[in-house]
């Protein structure tokens, strides 16, 4: 099992490399890319490998695809890129196409934690479905049971009760009926730049108008703190967010002491005292490395404050972990460890199944013991197949120690970006832990105005074309998204970087050509 990210990934690189020689020299201004690569200073290119053929595709064809997905798909149903890819494999840290094979940057939204159809899972899965699929859990079947004890095992202090479901909005939706009801209080506060979900119930802790429908009641008591943000925030700069890299915005704050985190908790604050019952709140959500807001980080220590601030109110402070959780962030298997409290309640979905539908939340038995108030039942939470495949995923997180992976090819990677910032006037921030990153671009360095859409797609869309996927998030859609499958090593970050790199430059010749007409 050992071998089976290095050899995807010699594969991966052969594909890579073959997508270099197929670029079209119109395309890359006259250059071939190989050349220009080899050349930059900053990072080297990576090793070549035998070349090998691209896997064969038998499906319908890409234009049947296309016409499929209009006629039958809702419209909100959207692809990445101009030209949408049809993926019809992946391997380790590698897509493939109909023609192409893709470093995968961004894992499935950040959801192929061990690496694409690995084999140990692939294994498990395949054994469990010769022998029971799904009997729900009115019976009790082995693996719902071996699977809860070897999750709560990996959480701290009395967070030893689990409750499964299919996805990371369930979980959270789950969650705030929880808080709610077992604090008697109705009152819930998230972040602005939050995303917790896009159910009716999820929708209104999350607080991007882009994620908004025009909906009665989505807001019922729900009220969005101010984002303790170091870099567009209010306050904030390069002494205050606990990462490798720090923003270059200056800060007045002193070793161990960040002043940022006083006026950010200051304004929270506020909200206990004027939007409030006195003394009564049901909870707070914060993801521990907010995902979809551009993978932000909060000011240090003010995640601690907050938490302890909501328990004096009554409240139940809730841990998103959907995104940071199962060692991505690196120095801890959960994010809210690196924020040093231990939640009541911690949610969880995406890597906890490498792509298989499961989530969960964690609480403890005095919290888990409200919902026998009612009955309280899901389908296909805890169903044999995806017990088994989460057994196997924390198996193989621990056999090929991926939790020091993240850290150790994460650091490399974000040390890698920031001499990238420096280079390049469009590389506003590089932020993030371990294998949760984020790069915002911006059209100026000095005010952090961020890169508008149609000129962030230019840079992202090379990107693909020279075979390496990213994410894309923030507000304002100018941040690259980077979550790999925590296999990825120091070759593949290598490639990624001198992508970005050689991406950048390009972008800064056209618009001074433009410039200049």
């Amino acid at each position: 099992m050992l071998l089976f990210c290095a050899s995807a990934r010699n594969e991966s690189f052969t594909m890579l490399l073959m997508n270099l020689r197929t670029l079209s020299a119109r395309a890359l201004s006259g250059q071939t890319v190989t050349r220009t690569l080899t050349t930059q200073p900053i990072t080297q290119h990576p090793e070549t490998h035998k070349l090998q053929d691209p896997p064969t595709y038998s499906g319908q064809s890409y234009d049947e695809v296309v016409k499929l997905r209009k006629q039958y798909l809702t419209p909100n149903v959207t692809s990445y890129y101009k030209k949408p890819l049809l993926i019809h494999k992946g391997s380790g840290t590698q897509l493939f196409d109909q023609e192409k094979s893709y470093l995968d940057m961004f894992g499935g939204i950040v959801t192929v934690s061990v690496g694409h159809c690995h084999p140990k899972v692939n294994a498990a899965l395949e054994e469990q479905l010769r022998t029971l699929w799904h009997t729900t859990n009115i019976y009790m079947h082995p693996k719902l049971h071996e699977y809860a004890e070897k999750l709560v095992a990996k959480l701290p202090g009395d967070l030893k009760n689990v409750y499964f479901v299919n996805s990371g909005s369930e979980a959270n939706d789950l969650a705030m009926m929880i808080a709610r009801l077992y604090t008697g209080n109705h009152d819930i506060i998230s972040f602005r730049n939050a995303y917790h979900g896009a159910s009716p119930y999820t929708m209104g802790l999350t607080a991007h108008s882009t994620w908004r429908y025009s909906l009665p009641n989505v807001n019922s008591g729900i009220h969005h703190a101010m984002n303790p943000d170091p870099y567009t925030g209010i306050w904030g700069g390069k002494h205050c967010r606990d990462s490798p890299v720090q923003t270059t915005r200056s800060c007045d704050c002193q070793e161990g002491q960040c002043k940022a985190t006083d006026m950010y908790y200051e304004q929270l604050e506020q909200i206990f005292k004027y939007s409030l019952p006195r003394g009564k709140v049901a909870g707070m959500f914060a993801e521990s490395i907010q995902g979809v807001g551009g993978s932000v980080q909060y000011t240090k220590g003010y995640i601690r404050r907050a938490a302890e601030l909501v328990r004096a109110n009554g409240g139940l402070f809730i841990a998103d972990e959907v995104q940071s959780g199962f060692g991505r962030t690196g120095e801890h298997y959960w994010g809210f460890e690196g924020h040093d409290i231990v939640p009541d309640i911690v949610t969880m979905a995406k890597g906890i199944g490498n792509g298989f539908p499961l989530g969960a939340v964690v609480t403890s038995r005095k919290v888990a013991e409200v919902l026998s108030q009612a009955l309280h039942f899901n389908t296909f939470g805890g169903n044999p197949l995806a017990c088994a495949v989460g057994i196997a995923v924390l198996d193989v997180i621990d056999e090929e120690e991926l939790q020091r992976n993240s850290l150790e090819v994460g650091t490399y990677f974000l040390k890698g970006l920031e001499r990238l910032r420096d280079k390049h006037d469009i590389i506003g921030d590089v932020r993030g832990k371990g294998l949760m990153i984020g790069v915002e671009l911006v059209a100026d360095k000095e005010t952090r105005q961020h890169l508008s859409a149609p000129h962030f797609v230019d840079i992202w869309e090379m990107c693909k074309d020279m075979g390496v996927l990213f994410g894309r998030g923030g507000l304002n859609a100018n941040v690259l998204r980077i979550k790999p499958p925590m296999c990825v090593n120091r070759t593949d970050v290598d490639y990624a970087l001198a992508v970005i790199d050689y991406c950048c430059d390009q972008y800064m010749k056209k618009r001074k050509r433009g410039s200049r007409r």
